[in-house]
């Protein structure tokens, strides 16, 4: 039954990538501010798709989206010492307006051996915070060395991105320190002001010959995740895009050119969107914003429809899959597909998780977490110069599971989350900051959900460990063949405090739970 579902959905793919695109709505422009130099990234022309209503089986336009952008302001000397070196910021100004910062430099694997802070102005209230402290170790997030994607000459250097919400005004200073040798767990708590460390915008001159520690480059970007569409939230809906995919570097194919360049670029966007919906078409309708839970026997069902001809002998006597949870797609958090680069990359299986933190802190509410997904996605491809998000999948505080890196859910996709390890491995991200602060237990329950699920796929034991061969890190050195727990933390495979020490505490709980999910 689930065969010719599969096959039912196959076909509608096929004619919804052959429907004629709709021609983009114009994006009024936003005037910047007159006190500062910036670089705006913006959304290049406007998302075009369909909705499909599934249980009608009717089509209709979907309503433009509004695009995000990118505030990039370099940084300048605030003042000079010459025992720690150039101390470099920015003063407090007006910005337009902004939720997601981080600083970013030129050289990828230059290191950051200092300390960076920021307060922001806050839109609603109109009140600057206290200093806050961005986790400065980020790097290790990223492709694995020699990968086409680290080799792609887009790579940056970058701070973990932090989460301010909707702010219009900003200050940075990066203090620069000795190198520890050792991973913090940093939690952007607020600290003291420290009057005067700043200092004014004449500040730095003189100190001729001194050295700066710092990275080449440092400039602070300021995300705009966009605006959500109406009733966004990571609920269940249904809305437009589709298209389809193929393994190993797949893509879809170019939509038909239409005959005028913003024309062009709406229909990019457009099969852009319609792919990574595709990419999931045999779990739900084309366009789908969630994809359901199913009950341990749909689950078993559909592990035969996806996999049949893959089982073993032993998985096909005895499954071992934990319920398929229900999870946002990426329509559902309203990725801008335009960002991402267009074709698939994939990994041969799935043989362990890597559990992660985003480090940018716990200030955010449920509802907000599409926002946060837009502004790490936009962060990680526009600001770093990735390929698409990082992540293979999202959790947030109440538990809720989402849709990563394009690809496919129930497919082998490879990441760019933890260096070194990103070949036959999926990377989930909790929403958060867990170095001094406990995950919820919503959070954790989902983790081992999905774990089970995911895991379950290729029959692979929570509680069990592999093999996995290193692609080149801080721990082991490309080719090195490492025992590895089936869920690990990051730490497991690179020497980083992430996933905070927190969170790490509670993979124990995780492996268990998943286990029995699978039911064994």
């Amino acid at each position: 039954m689930r065969g010719i579902l599969a096959s039912s959905i196959g076909v509608t793919c096929a004619a919804a990538l052959a429907l004629p695109l709709a021609p983009p709505a114009a994006a009024s422009d936003v005037a910047a501010a007159s006190d500062v130099a910036t670089r705006t990234v913006g959304t290049a022309g406007v998302r075009a798709a369909f909705r499909l209503d599934a249980r009608a089986g009717s089509r209709t336009d979907v309503r433009a989206e509004v695009p995000g952008s990118t505030q990039s302001l370099p940084l300048r000397p605030l003042t000079q010492d010459r025992a720690t070196g150039t101390v470099l910021g920015l003063t407090p100004r007006t910005v337009r307006t902004f939720s997601l910062l981080g600083v970013v430099w030129d050289d990828p694997s230059a290191h950051l051996h200092g300390r960076v802070q920021v307060r922001t102005r806050a839109v609603s209230t109109g009140e600057w915070t206290d200093w806050r402290d961005v986790e400065t170790h980020y790097t290790e997030h990223g492709a694995d060395p020699d990968s086409p994607e680290a080799a792609s000459g887009k790579t940056r250097g970058a701070t973990a991105p932090l989460w301010v919400g909707e702010s219009d005004g900003v200050e940075v200073r990066v203090l620069p320190e000795p190198d520890s040798g050792e991973p913090e767990d940093v939690d952007p708590v607020g600290t003291e002001s420290d009057e005067g460390v700043s200092g004014g915008e004449d500040a730095g001159e003189g100190g001729a010959g001194e050295v700066s520690t710092l990275p080449a480059g440092m400039r602070l970007d300021l995300v705009d995740p966009g605006e959500a569409e109406a009733g966004e939230s990571g609920e269940p809906g249904e809305s437009g895009g589709s298209g389809g995919s193929g393994e190993g570097a797949g893509g879809a194919e170019p939509a038909e050119e239409p005959r005028t360049g913003v024309l062009t670029a709406a229909a990019k966007a457009a099969s852009a969107a319609n792919s990574a919906s595709a990419a999931n078409s045999a779990l739900v309708p084309l366009g789908a914003t969630q994809i359901p839970s199913l009950t341990a026997e749909e689950t078993r069902e559909e592990l035969v429809a996806l996999r049949g001809t893959e089982l073993t002998e032993q998985q096909q006597a005895k499954k071992y899959i934990g319920p398929q949870p229900a999870i946002t797609t990426r329509r559902g958090w309203g990725a801008d597909e335009s960002l991402r680069e267009r074709s698939f990359v994939y990994t041969s299986s799935v043989r362990a998780a890597f559990v992660h933190h985003t480090a940018s802190g716990n200030n955010y509410s449920c509802s907000q977490a599409p926002s946060l997904i837009r502004g790490f996605y936009r962060y990680h491809t526009k600001s770093l110069g990735w390929r698409d998000i990082g992540y293979n999948f999202l959790v947030d505080k109440c538990g809720r599971i989402y849709e990563g890196r394009a690809g496919g859910v129930a497919k082998p996709v490879k990441g760019a989350h933890t260096m070194g390890f990103n070949s036959r491995t999926t990377g989930i991200a909790v929403i958060g900051s867990y170095g001094s602060k406990n995950p919820s237990s919503k959070a954790v329950k989902a983790v081992a959900r999905l774990t089970a699920w995911k895991l379950g796929l290729h029959g692979m034991n929570p509680k069990k460990k592999t093999s996995l061969t290193s692609g080149g890190g801080n721990l082991y050195a490309k080719g090195k063949k490492v025992k590895m727990k089936v869920i690990s933390g990051h730490r497991d495979g690179f020497n980083t405090s992430c996933p905070g020490g927190k969170l790490y505490k509670k993979l124990g709980s995780v492996r268990s739970k998943a286990a029995g999910y699978q039911g064994r």
